[in-house]
C-alpha cells in the first residue's frame, strides 16, 4: 500500500475485512460518512490497489475435503533475479494459495491446497520442486482450521 490511510480508511478496512458484504450504508453509518461518501473512500481504495479484491472464507468441512500444506522455501540465492523469476512462477499455479516473502531461516512461506496427500506429493514432485531456484522444501500438513478470519476481536474494532 504506498496511500498513507487516515483514520476513516483504516476503519473501512477493518470493518471490510470482518465482513466484506456488508452494505455500504451499514459501513457509511458505522464511520460516520454519507453512504455516497463512503462508496467512494471504497473505490478510492480498490482504484489504489490498497483492497485488492474481496473473497469467501469457505471452511473446509472436515475429512475428506482435502488438505491443506504450509511449505517453506529457501531459494539457492537470495538476488533480485531469483526472487523475481520464483514469484513469477508461482503466480503460475492455482494450488499455491498464498505466498508470502519472509524473513528468518525461510525465504518463502506458501500455503498449498490439494486432494489428498497423495496429491500433494505429486505438486511437491511436479510444481515445488521445480519452481526455479529452489534449494529447500520444507512442508507441514494443517489438522485443522482454528482461525477463519484475521479480525475477529470485535470488541477492538468499537473502540476504534
Amino acid at each position: 500500500m504506498t496511500k498513507r490511510l487516515d483514520p476513516l480508511d483504516q476503519k473501512l478496512l477493518r470493518l471490510l475485512r470482518l465482513n466484506g458484504r456488508r452494505p455500504n450504508s451499514e459501513l457509511a453509518a458505522e464511520v460516520g460518512l454519507s453512504a455516497s461518501a463512503c462508496l467512494r473512500r471504497i473505490r478510492l481504495l480498490e482504484d489504489q490497489g490498497v483492497i485488492r479484491g474481496y473473497t469467501a472464507i469457505v471452511d473446509s468441512g472436515g475429512p475428506g475435503e482435502g488438505v491443506i500444506a504450509i511449505v517453506r522455501l529457501t531459494l539457492e540465492k537470495q538476488t533480485e533475479e531469483y526472487l523475481r523469476r520464483f514469484e513469477s512462477a508461482v503466480r503460475e499455479h492455482p494450488e499455491i494459495e498464498e505466498c508470502f516473502l519472509m524473513t528468518g531461516d525461510a525465504d518463502y512461506v506458501l500455503r498449498v491446497s490439494s486432494p489428498s496427500t497423495a496429491a500433494y506429493e505429486a505438486i511437491h514432485t511436479d510444481i515445488l520442486s521445480r519452481l526455479p531456484g529452489v534449494a529447500r522444501i520444507h512442508s507441514s500438513f494443517a489438522m485443522r482450521n482454528v482461525l477463519l478470519t484475521r479480525h475477529t476481536d470485535r470488541s477492538r474494532l468499537a473502540k476504534t
